[in-house]
């Protein structure tokens, strides 16, 4: 069962979106927040396991919260990531850099078929990303042609990475699986892939060989440098 968190200054959006999602077996919703503050203490409460994210909202928008819920600081509890599907009517670049940047796992726009959303939480859940198909090409777009960290070092790209993102890049970069850097850092399987796809997303890279690309082009790591020991056991 994947619990949900429901975070829109529209009281009508939040009941149609609690009315669609309730017939799903596999879905539950445990709270609602009509702004980004609301959402943070909630979440904190409640710890779902996906917040569907508005971004346009008094008080504290979406993005901002979304920073603060993706923050290593948010939980002392090292297994429990907060994983955060933007679900809005703004689709225009801009917001979706903005959101992926502040540490969403995915972006799926409010005409989105019902089918498309539930598969969404359920990548995002699962630790994956999801990017809507009506923006990907924006994105990748995006990606092609601004000053990004694929085609070279960017100064303060690193910035964007929280300390435990960082920590993760580093061992990605020395060749490390998903499962060896759980156990190092005694973290879930789930956890490590959130953070692998957080890590790709915030660096506005395809795939974890470009972050990888990007750690050696910004100096996190250099060739030849020492590969941090494994765990034994």
């Amino acid at each position: 069962m994947t619990t949900l968190l429901l975070v829109d200054d529209q009281v009508l959006v939040r009941s149609g979106l609690r009315m669609m999602l309730s017939v799903h077996p596999d879905l539950e919703v445990i709270g609602e927040a009509s702004n980004g503050a609301e959402a943070v203490t909630l979440a904190r409460e409640l710890t779902p396991d996906v917040v569907l994210m508005d971004l346009d909202m008094p008080v504290m928008d979406g993005v901002e919260a979304t920073g603060r819920l993706t923050a290593d600081d948010f939980t002392a509890d090292p297994d429990y990531t907060v994983k955060v599907l933007v679900l809005t009517g703004l689709g225009d670049d801009e917001h979706v850099f903005s959101a992926l940047r502040a540490g969403a796992s995915g972006f799926v726009l409010k005409d989105a078929a019902p089918t498309e959303l539930t598969e969404a939480i359920g990548c995002v859940a699962r630790g994956n990303g999801y990017l809507a198909p009506a923006v990907t090409p924006g994105v990748i777009a995006g990606i092609v042609t601004r000053p990004t960290p694929a085609t070279g070092p960017v100064a303060g790209v690193l910035d964007r990475l929280t300390a435990r993102e960082r920590e993760i890049l580093v061992l990605m970069a020395h060749g490390l699986t998903n499962e060896e850097i759980a156990t190092r850092l005694h973290l879930a399987m789930a956890t490590v892939k959130t953070h692998v796809c957080r890590v790709i997303m915030r660096l506005e890279v395809h795939d974890r060989t470009q972050a990888v690309v990007v750690a050696y082009q910004n100096k996190l790591v250099v060739p030849g440098g020492q590969r941090p020991e494994r765990d034994s056991g």
